[in-house]
């Protein structure tokens, strides 16, 4: 199974749209994360949502919102609240996991490998095919 980004946005509109998504695609949602990394002090917080593939495919889609929500100590932002609660509606806990920095990469691609091989080594995902 390959499974490919989806990048819409740096989480701050866009989120909406993923909320949209995770609704309208309820009966394909596979799994929720929320990945945060810190920078400058502060956490920067990813929303993401895999969804199974369509048909027959063999095309599992990852749309995430990179990196642009910031929180600062224990509270959490309004977006992140709605997107839990937005998958939680849906039937998915989001799985928080903590990864490096898209900044620390010298390409989005690269970040974007970083992160699936965390999500196929921790069985997250499927392997690939």
């Amino acid at each position: 199974m390959q499974q490919y980004f989806i990048e819409l946005g740096e989480g701050y509109g866009d989120v909406y749209e993923l909320l949209e998504l995770l609704k309208t695609n309820e009966h394909r949602l596979h799994r929720t994360f929320i990945f945060s990394s810190e920078i400058e002090g502060k956490q920067a917080i990813s929303l993401a949502a895999t969804f199974k593939p369509a048909n027959d495919s063999n095309f599992m889609p990852i749309y995430i919102c990179r990196e642009g929500i910031k929180e600062d100590g224990e509270k959490k932002s309004k977006r992140r609240l709605l997107f839990e609660q937005a998958a939680e509606q849906s039937g998915s806990e989001p799985i928080p996991i903590s990864v490096k920095h898209s900044s620390e990469f010298a390409d989005t691609r690269l970040f974007f490998q970083y992160i699936t091989g965390i999500l196929r080594l921790n069985n997250l995902v499927p392997p690939l095919r």
